[in-house]
């Protein structure tokens, strides 16, 4: 949009003028990113094209301008050069905690047009993981609930599928008065089930939609979750990528509170004892049966099962499937890998077709299908990784951006066939807890190729074992656009380390 609008500036006046129609333009994206590395992505707007814009472009049609989105630099001059009177969805985008706080404070146009006219805000701060930054995070939330008299839908650091910055909002909330009357729906990440629980505890009086990323769900001993009912929730979505033990005892009492709910989803990984894999018939009599309003179930639901204590026949794949027979699911996938042991086992159930960016815990027994919404791929297992499996991988999961493999043991077969496995959208590479063989699958440029990875996490040793000291040439082409490489140790780069990692 910068770009076009830019190329606009001097154009012959009738061209302009029929560009420029309120036909052509409502929404303003003022933002043009440049990735660096997979984490490290720059937000801006030259200059000079923004002195341009605001001086002849925006005088021309800043009166049918519904939704802008801006970054920090640029967004006071935006905003200060014109006013926007149809303006109602406001993205602030890569923004500091400190400086966002301070503009939400002190910048009296903008704190004007989101206590008068926006109804729809976005919200992406930059440096939340420090704790100096969650507090600062947690009061640009209560701000922002207290200042926007008219918004309905907010989106709190939750836009980036490689940036969801969990918020500690019931710890760092001070004020028993953070409330809104007007919030309808929430998207945001938190840091425990005590923040979502907190959310949910009646200051959102019109609350019907709320789509949570829970980065740990445990439940602080300071919340005692209520057993009101949540009549006016509608939508629901809860998600978190590291297991729970919390499941039974946290989540079921807080889902069969939701009686109105109308749709469902749940991507989460259980971790329970003494007990069996949830399935349809567990999913239908503990929570489903709650929601009799409810008419779409989107789920992806990791099971391990450690039983120490009580001797439990853990169901094979054939009895997870005949589970959700005749219960209104749709298609369902599924796998199961049943430890010989017979102490611990995996099952991980989904809808289909599957819906989520997180595909979690993938394993040997993996039945394949095509998941070409998954972003993050997060490989797990007890036995070895073969090429075949990686060459399914590649096939099945199209747009992978992030794969993550914890592997410790070694590759049976090495002598790879001839097929070359391509990962085409592969930007970051994470081999930190992985066996050597899984680096030289994935850096051998015989077994794989990724022309676009940007970032690799790996142990120093194996690195230099799989390229000799950066000496062979096999893994030299995978490795010539990295631009971020993460490894377990400090050390002095060898004479080719720079042949291999030109970027670097």
């Amino acid at each position: 949009m910068v770009d076009v609008l830019y190329s606009l500036v001097d154009a012959n006046e009738r061209f302009n003028h029929l560009i420029l129609d309120s036909l052509y333009i409502h929404n303003l994206n003022m933002v043009n990113m440049t990735i660096k590395s997979y984490y490290d992505r720059i937000f801006s707007i030259d200059k000079h094209v923004l002195d341009r814009i605001c001086k002849k472009i925006l005088p021309r049609m800043y009166h049918q301008v519904n939704e802008l989105i801006v970054e920090q630099y640029s967004m006071k001059r935006i905003l200060h050069t014109v006013n926007y009177p149809q303006l109602y969805s406001l993205s602030l985008i890569n923004f500091q905690a400190k400086r966002l706080l301070k503009y939400l404070t002190d910048d009296s146009i903008l704190r004007e047009v989101l206590t008068e006219q926006i109804t729809n805000l976005k919200i992406d701060i930059q440096d939340a993981q420090s704790t100096k930054g969650r507090i600062i995070g947690s009061d640009i939330f209560v701000l922002i609930l207290s200042l926007c008299k008219r918004l309905t839908n907010l989106n709190f650091c939750h836009m980036y599928h490689y940036r969801r910055l969990p918020f500690c909002i019931f710890n760092y909330v001070r004020s028993t008065h953070c409330m809104s009357s007007t919030l309808t729906n929430l998207k945001i990440c938190v840091i425990n089930f005590g923040d979502c629980l907190y959310l949910l505890d009646g200051r959102l009086d019109c609350l019907s939609t709320l789509i949570i990323h829970v980065n740990r769900i445990y439940c602080p001993s300071s919340i005692i979750q209520k057993t009101e009912k949540l009549p006016k929730l509608k939508c629901f979505s809860l998600s978190s990528v590291e297991y729970t033990r919390r499941y039974d005892d946290e989540i079921i009492p807080l889902l069969r509170r939701m009686i109105n709910l109308e749709e469902l989803t749940l991507l989460l990984p259980v971790l329970r004892f003494d007990s069996t894999y949830i399935d349809g018939i567990h999913l239908h009599d503990q929570i489903l049966i709650y929601m009799p309003q409810l008419n779409k179930f989107t789920f992806s639901i990791n099971t391990l099962v450690v039983n120490m204590n009580a001797k439990i026949d853990l169901p094979s794949h054939e009895d997870i499937q005949r589970s959700f027979i005749e219960k209104k699911y749709g298609q369902v996938g599924s796998y199961v890998d049943n430890v010989s042991t017979k102490i611990e086992g995996s099952c991980h159930v989904y809808s289909l077709p599957f819906q989520f960016e997180y595909f979690l815990h993938l394993n040997n027994c993996f039945q394949g299908g095509m998941f070409d919404k998954v972003l993050y791929l997060f490989m797990t297992g007890v036995d070895s990784f073969e090429h075949e499996l990686f060459k399914i991988v590649s096939q099945d999961f199209p747009l992978l951006r992030h794969l993550y493999i914890e592997n410790d043991q070694p590759q049976k077969n090495k002598q790879h066939s001839s097929t070359l496995n391509i990962f085409p959208h592969l930007l970051l590479l994470d081999l930190f807890l992985a066996h050597l063989d899984y680096a030289e699958q994935f850096l051998n440029d015989k077994n794989t190729y990724m022309p676009h990875l940007l970032n690799l996490n790996i142990k120093y040793k194996s690195l230099v074992m799989i390229t000799n000291n950066f000496n062979n040439d096999a893994q030299r082409l995978n490795c010539t656009n990295l631009k971020k490489l993460t490894l377990d140790q400090a050390f002095v780069r060898p004479e080719n380390f720079c042949q291999y990692f030109p970027l670097l």
